[in-house]
């Protein structure tokens, strides 16, 4: 096996986990970036207030998700970039809540991804003041980048599993798991969770 993934991270317009209006990934095979990805989204009726305080983190506002395809539309777009991938993400317990809850708002089914951790990998691999994503990245190697823009903090995100990896001396993505006693979670489709 090779140290193959998908990382992922959401920008959200309000307090809602169902309110994605960005997405940035960064596809990952033998442990190298390959391709990177990201654009904003329309967030579901209902869920598409922006708060300011969300605004003045990510500096998305109303107007320029207005040509932008809803969360349905591009549901298909996020699922054609990461495959069948083991999806990453720096506080993955957020972004996977926002994949749920955002298909929740739409009645999409949600593709039952695997999924990992790359903040709690890092709280095993690094000892450091802060595990916010600038701070570990920075330890990784990766400087420099925009904090907040999805696509860059998803990158953020693969360079620091990658990182690990060579650290921990893993190949895999599971035996990395494995090495730093981290779980590799299942996102449950909402058909399963109501059976």
């Amino acid at each position: 096996m090779a140290l193959d993934f998908t990382a992922i991270d959401f920008e959200t317009a309000n307090s809602s986990n169902a309110s994605a209006c960005a997405v940035g990934l960064a596809r990952v095979r033998d442990g190298r970036v390959v391709a990177t990805a990201g654009w904003l989204i329309q967030p579901p009726a209902g869920h598409d207030r922006f708060f300011e305080l969300n605004i003045g983190i990510h500096g998305i506002r109303p107007e320029d998700v207005l040509t932008a395809k809803t969360w349905s539309e591009q549901l298909d777009d996020i699922a054609a970039f990461a495959g069948a991938d083991t999806l990453l993400a720096h506080n993955a317990g957020f972004d996977m809540a926002v994949l749920r809850r955002a298909c929740e708002a739409t009645g999409d089914i949600c593709p039952p991804y695997r999924y990992a951790c790359s903040l709690q990998l890092a709280r095993r691999t690094y000892d450091l003041p802060s595990y916010r994503l600038p701070a570990v990245a920075a330890e990784a190697g990766f400087v420099g980048f925009a904090h907040h823009d999805a696509t860059a903090d998803a990158l953020a995100c693969a360079h620091i599993v990658i990182d690990a990896a060579t650290r921990w001396q893993c190949d895999d993505l599971d035996a990395l798991a494995d090495a730093a006693g981290i779980r590799v979670g299942a996102i449950e489709s909402a058909v399963a969770a109501a059976a």
